[in-house]
């Protein structure tokens, strides 16, 4: 950029430009681009924010800072800010952009830092405000440009589907073919809440669009990692072991290399790579490994019987973290009437994305370059640990983003795309495609931690709950410890700890989180106090609610949703929950039968009512209450991984079940509450209601908890002959 051209200058072609609209007082710019690749390049080099290209013919190219893993992100985001600057909505197209978190990065997940990640439902709520101001101040560069070729007062004119209309002369133009004309204003104003569209003139917000990635979908043609091919690519596979943390040595390196199509072997910590000509040759060498493997830290743990030994630690008179200490939790259980003392346990949960993971990977011939095809929800480092893995400058990597198929927190990681980096470096320039088989995912994944969560609870003699205590007892942090607070509860006294218990085994957030386990208990214990007490469940939550406005609605839409207090059949019992995920307040209800003989439970109807503030998309914010039920509903039934002696027990999808279609339920009801609030995160919102309404249902049905997740019919049975 020529920076002795004032702003008011700049070079016009029939390729277009793009709006480098200024976003927390950076200086706006315009840049003439003949193409897709110039008007890359020019976003890479410089530090401005590009949201849109506009081009004279019409087209208007809106830049997606976000993921797209089937929540819909390519669309809503772009919907935001085609909302403010007016646009016709049938000549958007929409592109990922430049990876590059200081230009795209959202600060919701750091106010110090921006970040770019697709994870935790925070791509509407972090990038809500900043696709506003982004796409108000497209539209005043185009008023402004139309008011200076016209000659005209910027104030008598108004926008409308794609047009700027001079109300006092009659004019009208089109985006497209303002392009020629325009001009950059002197000072670019920043916008607030009064300048913003009313929403009742809101053509895009709140209204369903077409998702601009399913035409492609279903089609067949849509592009992920995986599909990808280079010239001259080689292929790379890893043998990781079968226990986490575990060195290899390798015993037959010669007779491995001598295996047609094998051009490296590539030595890791923890694993032995191999790189091939074609995908095939790789997985027929991997096979042929003979590899000693040292010991690891999880040898020796069985994850069914850790939990006598967590139950200890919870017993123990220390204290772990402390997350949540209000009141006077132990005058609350000293001065109780009676006092409720549960464990609640749940195993390891796997993600099970339906694409394996993979990453394309070419590092340059001189080792300080490198550029990346992969399908990430990126990460706190945009360039995915590249940089410093290969010792180089961030700007001489260069992340491709491509849609992705499935994540639910796995593809946040990094690893496989930093096993990809080290592959391609032992054979550059030529790129390396790295795959995951489904059996590396599962026995070297990262998983849902296991815990144990002891709960004791106090109440007077009416049932009211005075104190509630939580300790959680497992490996990860936030990954067991959020969603342990119960803020939208009346309850004068409440605590709630971590104490930490590590086994050397692999973990990652997986879709709500610790949410999925400490919202399962929590809500189990409401019920459990309220059947004590002989309260209906629901009226107990509206008494604890009563409060928090917002929450009780979704409660009450539920109960009215549900016709809770109508009979059913004998055979079948509802059972309820309210949980707080991402900002969204939720209740579900769900409907059960449980077969007696062979303990298998069936979830027959499941309804929910939340509230998530302004929806951007409707249909599609069901869509992701509707999926995240479902994802529960398999985690709660069906997913289960154990490990023996520190080895995972299962590979693949014969022995690690997953929800079939003939178990998913009659009918699954979602409402979404209208409000004002600024949005928040749906995506996880949904899954972590189910294990309590189901459990809740469950103990309606046959005056039985359910404790230990997930409910497999053996432990159905056991619980019913007890």
């Amino acid at each position: 950029m020529n920076k002795s051209v004032s702003r008011r200058e700049f070079l016009k072609t029939s390729g277009g430009v793009a709006l480098f609209i200024g976003v927390s007082g950076i200086l706006p710019q315009m840049i003439s681009c003949k193409s897709k690749k110039e008007v890359q390049g020019i976003i890479q080099k410089h530090p401005l924010t590009a949201w849109v290209q506009l081009t004279d013919d019409g087209r208007v190219i809106i830049y997606n800072p976000a993921a797209e893993l089937g929540q819909g992100s390519m669309t809503s985001l772009p919907a935001i800010f085609a909302e403010e600057m007016d646009a016709d909505w049938s000549t958007v197209s929409v592109e990922f952009s430049p990876q590059v978190s200081a230009i795209y990065g959202s600060d919701k997940w750091s106010p110090n830092n921006k970040v770019m990640l697709t994870a935790g439902s925070r791509i509407t709520y972090g990038y809500y405000s900043i696709m506003r101001q982004a796409g108000a101040q497209a539209r005043y560069i185009l008023m402004h440009s139309a008011a200076e070729l016209w000659k005209t007062p910027l104030e008598g004119l108004s926008t409308a589907n794609g047009r700027i209309m001079d109300n006092q002369g009659g004019r009208s133009i089109s985006y497209g073919e303002l392009v020629p004309h325009l001009t950059m204003p002197d000072k670019l104003p920043e916008f607030s809440e009064p300048d913003f569209k009313d929403p009742k003139n809101y053509r895009f917000i709140g209204i369903d669009q077409p998702r601009v990635d399913i035409p492609e979908k279903v089609k067949g043609t849509t592009r992920f990692a995986i599909d990808i091919k280079l010239p001259e690519m080689l292929f790379g596979v890893l043998e990781r072991g079968k226990v986490h943390g575990a060195s290899p040595k390798l015993n037959n390196e010669s007779e491995i290399l001598a295996l047609e199509g094998v051009l490296k072997l590539v030595r890791f910590d923890y694993a032995i790579g191999i790189i091939t000509e074609t995908i095939e040759q790789a997985l027929a060498a991997k096979k042929l490994l003979d590899i000693t493997w040292s010991e690891a830290p999880s040898n020796g743990f069985n994850s069914q019987e850790c939990f006598k030994k967590y139950g200890e630690i919870a017993a123990d008179k220390s204290t772990g973290k402390v997350i949540v200490n209000e009141g006077d939790i132990s005058i609350a259980i000293k001065s109780a009437d009676k006092k409720f003392t549960v464990d609640f346990k749940n195993d390891y949960v796997y993600h099970a994305q339906m694409e394996p993971l993979n990453a394309v990977v070419q590092v340059g011939k001189d080792g300080n370059s490198a550029e990346v095809w992969v399908g990430s929800q990126q990460g706190f480092d945009s360039k995915l640990g590249i940089p410093k893995y290969l010792g180089i400058p961030e700007e001489n990597v260069k992340i491709n983003l491509q849609y992705l198929g499935g994540g639910f927190g796995r593809r946040s990681m990094t690893d496989f795309v930093l096993e990809g980096t080290g592959l391609a470096r032992e054979v550059a320039p030529r790129p390396v495609k790295l795959i995951w088989t489904r059996e590396d995912d599962v026995r070297y994944g990262a998983y849902r931690p296991l815990t144990l969560q002891r709960l004791i609870a106090a109440t007077d003699s009416q049932g009211n709950i005075t104190g509630f205590s939580h300790c959680v007892v497992g490996d990860g942090g936030n990954l067991v410890a959020s969603g342990i607070q119960i803020d939208y509860y009346d309850i004068p006294n409440k605590f709630a700890e971590w104490r930490e218990v590590s086994e050397g085994i692999r973990l990652k957030h997986w879709r709500s989180v610790g949410h999925g386990p400490n919202k399962f208990a929590i809500e189990c214990m409401i019920d459990e106090i309220a059947t004590y007490f002989r309260k209906d469940p629901a009226d107990f939550r509206k008494k604890l609610l009563a409060k928090s406005p917002r929450a009780l609605a979704t409660l009450e839409k539920a109960i009215e949703m549900s016709d809770w207090g109508s009979e059913t059949d004998s055979n079948r019992a509802k059972g309820i929950a309210f949980l707080e995920r991402s900002g969204t307040l939720s209740t579900g209800v769900c409907e059960i039968s449980v077969n007696r003989t062979t303990g298998k439970i069936n979830v027959h109807k499941f309804w929910s009512a939340s509230d998530a503030g302004i929806i951007i998309q409707p249909d599609n914010v069901k869509a992701q209450m509707e999926g995240g039920i479902l994802m529960g509903i398999s985690s709660v039934l069906k997913e289960q991984l154990t490990i023996v002696n520190g080895q995972i027990q299962q590979s693949n999808f014969d022995d690690y079940e997953i929800l079939r279609m003939a178990d998913i339920p009659d009918s699954i009801e979602t409402e979404i509450i209208e409000s004002r609030e600024t949005p928040r995160g749906v995506g996880e919102s949904g899954t972590p209601l189910v294990a309590c309404a189901i459990a809740n249902a469950f103990l309606k049905l046959t005056g039985k908890p359910l404790r230990h997740l997930p409910f497999t019919q053996e432990r159905v049975l056991k619980v019913l002959n007890t």
